[in-house]
C-alpha cells in the first residue's frame, strides 16, 4: 500500500528553497508517529534537505543520477525499480516529498495523510493538483494551536475511492 504523507497551506503549497515555508512542531511529531517503522519514499532533494537517514525506517531516495549514494539508504532510479521492489513489500510505504516524487506516484497512492494549515505562505513547491472526487475523507483531526504551533491546522486522511 502506497500512502502520501504532507503538509500545505490553503494554496497547495508545500515548500520553499527545499525547506518547509513554516514552523510547525506538531506536524512534525505527527508524520513520526505516522512513519515510524515503515519505508519512507523521497526524492534526493529532499533527502539532502534532511540531511541524513530518518532513523526506524527504511529510507528509500529516487533519483535519475545512477552513481547517486547515500549511507542507510535504499537508492532507485525509476518509478518501475521503486514499484516491482514495492511489490514485496506487504506494510504501509509512505511518500514524503517533494512535488516531483508525489505528482509521480499519484496514481499509485491508496492513501494520503495531509495536515492543512489555514495559512498563506510563500515559496516555490506546490502539491500536485488532485480530482478530489476520487476520494474519502476517513478522518479530521483539530490540531492545537498555541506558542509552539502558531497556526490553525488540521490532519486529514483519505482512503482512494474503489
Amino acid at each position: 500500500m502506497i500512502s502520501f504523507l504532507w503538509a500545505e497551506d490553503e494554496n497547495r503549497l508545500i515548500g520553499k528553497d527545499n525547506q518547509l515555508p513554516w514552523r510547525l512542531p506538531a506536524d512534525l511529531k505527527y508524520f513520526k508517529k505516522t512513519t515510524m517503522g515503515h519505508p519512507i519514499v523521497m526524492g534526493r532533494k529532499t533527502y539532502e534537505s534532511i540531511g541524513k537517514p530518518l532513523p526506524g525506517r527504511t529510507n528509500i531516495v529516487l533519483t535519475r543520477n545512477p552513481a547517486y549514494m547515500a549511507d542507510g539508504c535504499e537508492i532507485f532510479h525509476s518509478k518501475e525499480e521503486f514499484l516491482l521492489w514495492a511489490q514485496l513489500i506487504e506494510e504501509e510505504i509512505f511518500v514524503i516529498g517533494g512535488a516531483e516524487i508525489y505528482h509521480l506516484f499519484i496514481e499509485e497512492a491508496d492513501q494520503l495523510y495531509v495536515t492543512k494549515i489555514f495559512e498563506q505562505f510563500e515559496g516555490n513547491e506546490y502539491f500536485p493538483k488532485i480530482n478530489w472526487e476520487n476520494w474519502q475523507l476517513i478522518s479530521k483531526e483539530l490540531g492545537i494551536k498555541d506558542e509552539k504551533n502558531p497556526y490553525n491546522y488540521e490532519f486529514r486522511r483519505f482512503i482512494r475511492k474503489q
